[in-house]
């Protein structure tokens, strides 16, 4: 995550993947929310930095872009289970 030390990565991240969990109704650990919050920010800013051209920045910024791109990261992972 752009701009968070350690400590706020894992916890902005822990937000955004609880977040995500609960739009997408999954069910998932707090480990699992913390990955895929991580991983939903890496790729909610590659999205967002390839179609506006930047990125949002603090931690609000950044969980909602976590949480975007847990999002997608959660309906990609329910179609290639199909």
């Amino acid at each position: 995550m752009q701009g968070l030390g350690l400590i706020a990565t894992i916890i902005v991240g822990a937000l955004a993947g609880w977040i995500a969990e609960k739009v997408m109704s999954a069910r998932h650990g707090l480990l699992t929310n913390i990955v895929v919050g991580i991983l939903g920010a890496l790729v909610g800013n590659g999205l967002f930095r390839i179609v506006l051209g930047t990125t949002f920045d603090g931690w609000v910024g950044q969980m909602v872009t976590g949480a975007i791109g847990a999002c997608l990261l959660i309906w990609a992972y329910r179609m290639l289970r199909r």
